[in-house]
């Protein structure tokens, strides 16, 4: 056995079939040896899945996919991706999330975990995966209850040191904007793999929690290790000499609200402006201020899984005490702020908080209330009325269910055109009216609306102008499609991006590859392939890869800005290869 074959071998397949509960452990078929992450989840799926399947019947799979760079603590590189396909798009999904899921996985070995079939209704389980294999628990008594409810509950029952994928009463429902909830390094369940309604799949499963507990394991075998811990301290350097690195530590993604702003890209009462009046009020500067005046349980640089050196992160409590969440991130402020004409960090807390505990998606949920706004089912700058709404969800009212199932649920319940969706699935909070570039990653990923998938504002390009869009979506689509492949944060780019040469010698060092320079590219060209094939079968086409017409034609101020990139342009997106 070759030394790569050492490390590859050290990780397997897990299948479960949920109606048979027979789990298997396999070898890593040659297809997928040298794939992670999202690219894996791509293959997986195109390789097993019907693309026309119902998204929540039991044809489906619930996917756990690892990164390349899992398993070693390297900082911002320990995330995990989940997939499948997609209740909310109807096309290929992945979503992905800090925390512990990714770290404890790979300690088991788990290159991807594959869920089949489903449990019979109204049975609910408890998954425990450990070295010893997999084995069911009775959920019963945890069903209908949020996130922040059931996770201690299972910190008692597994022990304190256990990753857990969990739905909160939204997955349970099978709404639409719910996502999976895993706990961070300080057993908080705070970091969603929430978009795409990837909860929903786990629930129509009838599975409340997974739970992996690799204390039986232990960190991979890493192939050359002189060579890993070179590229780690090059990488390290890279990443902390890098100016981008201490602004997000001081101020988290937060830091974008005023930079939105100035673009006139900030969502604001439901993407009818650009420029909201109380942004200041929303800032990173602000958020910072507030948490560092208040003290107590606020932290401003937290890291959500462990050796992260950015800490980009934050815990936040309200000023009577009654809220705690962690975190609050731009596109929260951006959707349950601004998009809602609320300029109070309270409020967006409070709002992130219940959102949080539902299990669902709060870019999701942002974009439906701001569409109900619009119609009239709550005043913007109400914080209360958004609460009030929010809690039908809970309540699993008629109304409750649209909110939940989405902003263009909502849009079509109510008549309402202004709805900001692509492939049914909500922007984020960059109107892409005025950083157009990344209007193209949301009209073109396979994946649908999804600022994750490509955000393109700090692009050196005139973001108002319609040329040299589409080039600059398609790069940024590329990276960070190698990013999710490997498993590491979008930060982490701040190091890798320095110093091109660390993911090939990273990758040299723990398998033995030969990884050229262009190694994250071709990961993400090959993830974004397997994604547009998925979806091809599903029945996507070009057409499905526009922007809603109102937005090509809706003036937005301050800039009046309209969505202009030609249509062909967009289309030949990919015609290089991807």
């Amino acid at each position: 056995m070759s030394s790569s074959d050492v490390r590859s071998s050290a990780f397997s397949i897990w299948r479960v079939n949920l109606r048979t509960r027979q789990f298997t452990k396999e070898p890593i078929p040659e297809a997928w040896v040298t794939l992670g992450g999202r690219a894996l989840l791509a293959r997986i799926l195109l390789d097993e899945v019907d693309a026309t399947c119902d998204p929540l019947g039991p044809q489906n799979k619930l996917i756990f996919a690892l990164g390349l760079l899992v398993g070693h603590k390297l900082s911002s590189c320990d995330r995990i991706s989940i997939g499948a396909k997609s209740p909310l798009t109807g096309g290929v999904k992945e979503s992905n999330a800090g925390g512990r899921t990714g770290l404890q996985m790979a300690y088991l070995g788990i290159r991807a975990l594959i869920v089949e079939e489903a449990l019979p209704d109204p049975e609910w389980q408890f998954l425990h995966c450990s070295a010893s294999g997999l084995r069911f628990e009775n959920a019963s008594e945890t069903v209908g209850l949020g996130v922040y409810e059931t996770a201690p509950h299972l910190l008692e029952r597994y022990g304190d040191s256990v990753a857990i994928a969990m739905i909160g009463q939204g997955g349970e429902t099978q709404l639409l904007a719910a996502g999976i909830q895993n706990l961070d390094k300080d057993s908080v369940p705070s970091r969603i793999a929430a978009r795409g309604g990837l909860g929903a799949v786990m629930g129509s499963k009838h599975l409340k929690a997974i739970i992996f507990d690799g204390s039986g394991g232990g960190e991979p075998p890493i192939t050359n290790p002189e060579e890993f811990n070179a590229a780690r301290k090059a990488y390290n350097k890279a990443l902390l000499g890098h100016p981008q690195t201490k602004t997000y530590r001081e101020y988290g993604t937060a830091a974008m609200t005023m930079m939105c702003n100035t673009f006139g890209a900030l969502p604001t009462r439901n993407f009818s402006a650009g420029e909201f009046e109380g942004a200041e009020k929303l800032s990173g500067d602000e958020l910072r201020k507030t948490m560092i005046a208040r003290g107590g349980k606020c932290d401003p640089s937290h890291a959500c899984m462990v050796g992260c050196a950015i800490q980009s992160s934050n815990v936040y409590e309200t000023e009577n005490g009654d809220t705690v969440v962690s975190p609050i991130e731009y596109e929260t402020i951006g959707m349950v702020g601004s998009n809602l004409g609320i300029d109070e960090l309270d409020g967006v807390a409070r709002l992130n908080f219940v959102i949080n505990d539902l299990g669902l998606d709060t870019i999701e949920i942002g974009a439906a209330l701001g569409v109900a706004a619009e119609a009239g089912e709550m005043r913007f700058g109400d914080t209360e009325q958004a609460l009030a709404l929010v809690e039908q969800i809970r309540a699993g009212t008629a109304l409750g269910r649209i909110l939940g199932n989405g902003a263009a649920a909502t849009g079509k319940h109510f008549g309402v055109e202004r709805v900001p969706v692509v492939k049914n699935q909500a922007m984020s909070a960059y109107d892409p009216r005025a950083t157009k570039g990344t209007g193209v990653t949301y009209a073109t990923s396979p994946q649908g609306a999804d600022h994750t998938c490509g955000l393109t504002i700090r692009a050196k390009i005139n973001q108002l102008q319609p040329e040299g869009q589409v080039e600059v979506s398609r790069n940024a689509q590329f990276s960070m499609a190698g990013y999710d492949s490997l498993g590491a944060c979008i930060f982490a780019g701040f190091g890798f991006g320095a110093d091109p040469a660390v993911i090939p010698s990273l990758i040299h060092a723990l398998y033995g590859w030969e990884a050229e320079k262009d190694f994250l590219r071709d990961l993400g060209k090959e993830s974004l392939r397997l994604e547009r094939q998925f979806n091809q079968r599903a029945g996507f086409t070009a057409k499905d890869d526009r922007l809603p017409a109102w937005m090509t034609r809706e003036p937005l101020p301050p800039h009046n800005a309209i969505f202009d990139v030609p249509e062909d342009e967009m289309d030949a997106i990919f015609n290089d290869g991807a």
